[in-house]
């Protein structure tokens, strides 16, 4: 059995939804936004609690205050606007530029300049760090030097390296990795938090896109967990409303459907049927909403969501926190490897893949999946246009299951 925790805004470590999930049934609700540990679980819940294999909580993570952040750029001199956290808002933090840096092919531009790399860590006085290497898509050694500094002279610095994020534009990626060291520190505090409140149980964070990833992986890269409830949303809606394939009767009432739902146990189960019936009923109002009649095609995800969205009486809202607790459930562990790489010739090309695959596969069990379960879900290959032959860009995604 999984727990699916959805975490309310803009109080991040306030539970606004808990929802238990077993073979994607949903099995009970409790709802309301308060502190966790203040709850008196029902004894229904109580149970799920002590049977419970993992917690997947769903949190965005744009309400949270972004710590300063020391940001390195090593590369070429460029115009202050195109600065590091030129155009961020007063207090992100402070950054400087380093002589060093490689080009696209691999070819470095500049000696790493580590005097100047050790001079600012020095004095900086901060311990979250961003570094961003021209050409480390391709090669990281100049920001793997600058991270060794660093820990160096900041004991206990958290470091993100930008070639992690794979990024080609060196400013989209540079803005990646300065995000998400500002993350850090609240993510952490979130991540403690909700360890207190589920103590015992291996904890999981919903991905922006797709999947979860575990505590540690969600400490250290938060930003791939940004919009992490938006997108468990998204998901609970769309298989809620794969649960119920016909409308319900226009003049049927959700208690009556409730009562029909099998024998209910506890305020947990109560509030599960209240939910299913909520759905039975957004789906007719759906179905209305797009026109679509109940022997043409099941309703998709999206129509189901619009449709509730348009609804005025506040069943939605009753919806939301559920529905992202019930999509984070859902997903498991999911990882990506996004690299750009050069390879002369095909045999050339396999190998890299190869190497691509193997990191993919050993990131998505870092990220929490039982390691007979890590498989390759999907592989993207693209030359890159307008830069020499041999330049492709590569993107490969391995899912797993939770342990």
């Amino acid at each position: 059995m999984i727990l699916g925790v959805a975490l309310a805004q803009p109080a991040t470590t306030t539970v606004s939804a808990v929802v238990a999930v077993r073979d994607g049934a949903l099995l009970g609700v409790v709802s309301g936004a308060e502190p966790w540990e203040a709850r008196a679980p029902s004894p229904g819940m109580a149970d799920y609690l002590r049977r419970a294999r993992a917690v997947c909580v769903a949190v965005d993570l744009d309400t949270v205050r972004p710590a300063p952040v020391a940001a390195i750029r090593v590369a070429g001199s460029c115009p202050p606007a195109l600065r590091p956290l030129a155009g961020w808002p007063k207090g992100s933090g402070l950054a400087t530029i380093v002589r060093g840096g490689h080009t696209l092919t691999g070819r470095q531009l500049a000696r790493l300049d580590t005097a100047a790399v050790r001079r600012f860590a020095a004095g900086a006085g901060l311990t979250d760090f961003a570094v961003t290497a021209s050409g480390s898509p391709v090669l990281a050694d100049h920001e793997l030097a600058v991270a060794e500094i660093i820990a160096a002279e900041v004991p206990g610095a958290r470091i993100t390296l930008s070639y992690e994020f794979g990024r080609a534009g060196l400013r989209e990626r540079e803005d990646d990795a300065i995000m998400n060291a500002a993350l850090g520190p609240e993510a952490g505090r979130v991540a403690d938090e909700v360890a207190r409140a589920f103590p015992g149980l291996p904890l999981f964070f919903a991905r922006s896109g797709d999947g979860l990833v575990a505590s540690h992986y969600f400490r250290r890269y938060p930003l791939v967990c940004y919009a992490g409830a938006t997108a468990s949303e998204a998901r609970g809606l769309a298989a809620m409303a794969s649960l119920v394939p016909l409308p319900a009767p226009p003049e049927a009432d959700t208690a009556e459907r409730s009562q029909g739902a099998g024998p209910l146990r506890g305020p947990a189960e109560d509030a599960a049927a209240r939910v299913q019936g909520l759905v039975a009923d957004a789906v007719g109002w759906s179905r209305q909403e797009a026109g679509i009649a109940a022997e043409e095609r099941p309703l998709d995800g999206l129509g189901f969501a619009r449709g509730a969205a348009r609804r005025g009486d506040g069943a939605r809202g009753e919806l939301v926190a559920p529905a992202a607790a019930f999509g984070a459930a859902l997903a498991g562990p999911t990882a990506e490897v996004e690299r750009i790489v050069q390879a002369r010739g095909r045999a050339e090309l396999d190998r890299v893949l190869d190497s691509a695959r193997d990191e993919a596969l050993a990131r998505v069990v870092s990220a929490g999946a039982a390691p007979g379960s890590a498989r390759i879900a999907s592989t993207t290959v693209n030359p890159l246009s307008y830069l020499p032959d041999g330049l492709y860009r590569l993107r490969v995604t391995a899912e797993g299951a939770t342990p």
